[in-house]
């Protein structure tokens, strides 16, 4: 009799894979929209965006050949997205907004799949949480590099900040024996929830703020 629960876990997973390599392959795509590019712009935006951040994770574990040399229907993925891209781009007015929505999602689903490949790979639930925010964040930051796009990173909304509370939330469910769907849901809703909010209603943390220094003279004198 086939597991279900196994099958199911699998299933949900498997969903969430590929739902964060299409929003982040059509972010990417996005990114070339607002720069005119041609349709082979489009695809190189949409793989480095959708691939990069699982390609570093995969370098930094040692886990070679890299995900998508393994299973080349993820470039695949991000080629058919970027072409649907350069097709209907045009439709959407406030595109920026939509690659920023988009990434969210990419962010919340790949928070997980980093932390969960991290922790499949070394068993350290603080390695699984460090490459979760790898995979999360690095396709993004790429893209604004090629793009000449202010950098995520340096937007006053929270960010890495999201991916890291969905790395860490999955792997403090999965620690506490919560099936791996379940824990997997937790993870991609704290993220999201995160960065989400932080979109809509600008939630940013405590930024570091330059304090004047003493005079010099008046350090002699003490």
């Amino acid at each position: 009799m086939p597991n279900v629960s196994a099958n199911k876990e699998s299933g949900v997973l498997t969903l969430l894979d590929y739902a964060g390599v299409v929003v982040f392959a059509a972010a990417g795509a996005l990114a070339a929209s607002r720069k005119q590019l041609d349709i082979i712009g489009f695809l190189f935006f949409s793989a480095v965006t959708g691939v990069g951040g699982g390609t570093l994770r995969d370098l930094i574990l040692g886990r070679l050949p890299v995900f998508w040399v393994k299973e080349p229907i993820y470039i695949l993925v991000c080629v058919a997205t970027g072409i649907l891209v350069f097709f209907t781009a045009h439709f959407v007015e406030w595109r920026y907004k939509l690659l920023l929505w988009l990434d969210a999602i990419g962010l919340a689903a790949y928070s997980v799949m980093g932390a969960l490949i991290g922790l499949e790979t070394t068993g350290s639930p603080i390695i699984a949480i460090v490459t979760g925010m790898l995979t999360a964040t690095c396709g993004g930051v790429l893209r604004d590099i090629l793009a000449d796009e202010p950098s995520v990173l340096l937007r006053p909304e929270i960010y890495i900040t999201a991916a890291l509370a969905g790395a860490s939330a999955f792997v403090l469910c999965h620690a506490q024996g919560v099936p791996l769907y379940l824990s997997a849901a937790v993870g991609f809703a704290a993220a999201f929830a995160l960065r989400g909010g932080a979109l809509y209603y600008s939630w940013t943390i405590p930024r570091y703020r330059p304090r004047p220094g003493r005079d010099p003279d008046d350090a002699l004198k003490k």
